[in-house]
């Protein structure tokens, strides 16, 4: 079983949700028999049964504490649902945040003693904010005293969450995966430049994301590049006021545009439409959108402190090399300017992602994750 907290029309809980359908989809295509439970919200009419092409079981998730975003979110029958059937599984895999749906439904899985393979994506790290120590306290330390098995995205999150958590099960370090897509980058189609290259930001309009800050980039860029189109796509979490401020100010005379949320399954086909895919986000622990966009041979930029900012400058990509603007404006630039740049870098991403973060890989790991978590024999 696995347990993630939110499912949104619009995919609005981001990377944690799509590397959970993955993995589902990865494992079931190599005969496991998994299934996939989550809160969920802004569906009209009954809950679904499937989501991105995968069968879900869904139960309402509504608002417990206000001002708190997904943090503070509850779904007690989701939590009931799992304290009931859990010893059904083998395995429970928990993509755990610090909210009021996962840390409650992963204490009723621990409390039927079935086997817990905590995954955090980099959510759970130290905080400052009001809640999370008492959270910690009542919460976070049981759960991750009980887990069987615990997997962290990039060693530093290991060595984070080592330091956090010292009775904490050795993380094991499993990059997400993407699955192939017969999507291709517009430029990659063509062979050549696209006459109005798309620069996108495809993202949470959240402040970490930095949406406000890509379009300042753009209206620097704009004036040096006539041709070019700046775009956001992404659910409003917290700073969606601001960019359309920000826009208001200049949108480069209709060329800086926020087209809004849209649905998991068609980032594909929407990412391939552009030429430069930008994602500005800082302390961003590993970036699903940046091999997203690899997968369909776009090349990409990222911030330096990003968990793939290496994988871009292996690529041919480019990277800001501080938090300005300026900076995040010079990567585009490299880009903008070298259109034979970006179809050897999209070139090398594509072939990048097939090598590096093929979702068969990921799920042989997982194999191995789970038959340590429950002892060594095989589910």
């Amino acid at each position: 079983m696995h347990v993630v907290t939110l499912v949104t029309p619009d995919g609005s809980f981001g990377g944690p949700l799509r590397v959970a359908v993955n993995q589902v989809r990865a494992l079931r295509a190599r005969g496991h028999q998994v299934d996939l439970v989550a809160g969920a919200q802004g569906f009209e009419g009954p809950l679904p049964h499937e989501y991105d092409g995968v069968t879900v079981t869904l139960f309402p998730a509504r608002q417990a504490v206000p001002g708190t975003g997904f943090a503070g979110l509850v779904a007690p029958r989701l939590t009931a649902f799992v304290a009931r059937r859990a010893p059904e599984y083998d395995v429970v895999h928990l993509h755990l945040a610090r909210d009021l749906v996962a840390l409650p439904t992963a204490l009723a899985a621990a409390a039927r003693r079935v086997p817990l393979v905590v995954h955090t994506h980099g959510m759970i790290d130290a905080s400052d904010r009001l809640l999370a120590k008492p959270l910690d306290l009542a919460m976070t330390r049981p759960v991750m005293r009980s887990a069987a098995g615990s997997i962290a995205l990039v060693p530093r999150e290991k060595t984070d969450l080592q330091e956090l958590f010292p009775q904490l099960v050795e993380p094991v370090v499993l990059p997400n995966g993407v699955p192939p897509t017969v999507e291709r980058a517009v430029e990659q189609r063509a062979g050549a430049a696209a006459e109005h290259p798309e620069v996108l930001f495809l993202a949470r309009v959240a402040a970490r994301k930095r949406p406000v800050e890509f379009v300042r980039a753009a209206q620097l860029l704009a004036p040096a590049f006539p041709a070019a189109r700046f775009t956001l796509i992404g659910p409003d979490e917290d700073r969606g006021d601001a960019v359309r401020t920000a826009i208001a100010e200049d949108d480069a005379d209709g060329r800086i545009v926020w087209e809004g949320p849209l649905a998991p399954d068609r980032t594909a086909a929407r990412m391939a439409e552009a030429a430069v895919y930008v994602l500005p986000a800082v302390d961003e622990p590993f970036g699903m959108t940046l091999i997203e966009a690899m997968a369909v041979g776009l090349p990409t930029v990222a911030n330096h402190d990003c968990g793939l900012a290496e994988d871009v400058r292996a690529t041919g990509g480019a990277v800001a090399h501080d938090d300005s603007v300026e900076s995040l404006a010079s990567a585009v630039r490299e880009l903008l300017t070298d259109p034979e740049r970006r179809r050897r870098a999209g070139a090398a991403g594509l072939e990048h992602v097939e090598h590096t973060y093929s979702m068969d890989a990921v799920a042989r790991r997982l194999e191995t994750i789970y038959v340590d978590a429950i002892g060594g024999s095989e589910p």
